[in-house]
């Protein structure tokens, strides 16, 4: 009860904010477009920084050092996110599988092979489909050295009809918190796998898009609580039981491990965009959904001085922060390594501050 109560609290908070100005719109949805694409595909294994997500989705600069495959994912993954916020918007539209397919498409843009090495040294490969539900058998290893199988390519299709049957039949009822609606859906989802790759990708994007059409913010699942967040699906799947049937047709109190870590995940994310949205001083910054405190005053006025000037030499940082050059280096290797600041065009580039200013 405490937890409903808080997400009801949070909610009431937000809903208090509306209508937001557009500035106040406009730095919300940066910041998602980088947090979640950001967040969604670095749980998956993409390599990009956050300053190289942010300079390539907002910029369109490719910088630093990273697979080719791994720019082209996260492009296509923010075309995917802007796809799934324009359906969400679409009244008395049902969600359908033919857009869940499209969106897949989109995320893996075409076929490919992918090869996985054997016990014995050889290698074995098999086709990705873009668009096309699983021809094969799907299976993880937990984190305790278990297989865990979703469901057979040959249930699949009729799960998948079961699953969009209920959530447009729920929706349309009203009767359920659309946040419960949201995460019982995200978990039968998982345990069907309808697709070879991609299906927490679009898992994470078909949270938004219910959240979404409820007039609530969109949210982002952290790659840094990852283990938490599997963690909790695991807890679940113990609950619910092995068989994909069991899974794809769980109830929510089956789930209640995951639906609680889920559910104050949301709170704890929609109170986030509050604080951003309510912090007015210009020395406040923001990094990947958390507040960061410098200790030393020094720090944001080296920060604010890269953001006004990009090709700011190190003198003129010492001169305006009034600390030698050497402490001015030390912070600007402090901020590198932490991911605050990064060269646009590499080692001779101009700066780009990625920590974000409450201010814009």
């Amino acid at each position: 009860m405490a937890t409903k109560n808080k997400l009801q609290a949070v909610y009431d908070l937000w809903k208090a904010l509306q209508p937001l100005s557009q500035r106040d719109t406009e730095r919300l949805s940066r910041k998602f477009t980088i947090d979640f694409n950001y967040n969604s595909n670095h749980i998956e294994g993409n390599t990009l920084t956050y300053g190289q997500t942010e300079l390539l989705l907002l910029f369109g600069h490719v910088v630093g050092e990273a697979p080719i495959r791994d720019f082209e994912e996260m492009k296509a993954s923010n075309v995917g996110m802007m796809m799934m916020q324009e359906e969400a918007k679409v009244e008395d539209y049902p969600l359908t599988e033919t857009f869940i397919r499209q969106l897949h498409k989109t995320l893996l843009r075409e076929d490919y092979e992918e090869y996985r090495k054997l016990k014995g040294g050889a290698y074995t490969s098999f086709t990705i489909h873009a668009g096309q539900y699983k021809t094969r058998p799907n299976s993880v290893i937990t984190r305790y050295g278990d297989r865990f199988d979703y469901a057979f390519p040959e249930e699949t299709p009729a799960l998948m009809a079961d699953l969009i049957r209920w959530y447009n039949e729920e929706e349309q009822r009203g009767e359920m918190h659309p946040v419960d609606l949201a995460i019982l859906f995200h978990y039968r989802y998982i345990r069907i796998h309808p697709f070879e790759d991609g299906n927490g990708r679009i898992a994470r994007l078909l949270v938004n898009y219910i959240l979404s059409r409820h007039d609530y913010p969109m949210i982002v699942v952290r790659a840094r609580k990852k283990k938490d967040y599997l963690e909790a699906l695991h807890q679940a799947d113990l609950r619910v039981g092995a068989a994909p049937h069991l899974g794809a047709h769980a109830s929510l109190e089956a789930i209640k491990p995951f639906h609680e870590y889920f559910t104050k995940m949301i709170i704890s994310e929609v109170q986030g965009d509050i604080d951003f949205l309510n912090d007015h001083d210009t020395d406040s910054w923001w990094f990947d959904g958390e507040h960061i405190t410098f200790q030393s005053p020094t720090v944001s006025v080296i920060l604010h001085a890269m953001k006004e000037d990009p090709d700011i030499p190190v003198t003129q940082l010492a001169e305006r922060a009034g600390i030698s050059r050497v402490s001015v280096q030390k912070t600007i290797n402090s901020l590198v390594e932490k991911g605050y600041i990064m060269r646009d065009k590499g080692s001779i580039g101009r700066w780009h501050v990625t920590i974000t200013n409450a201010q814009g």
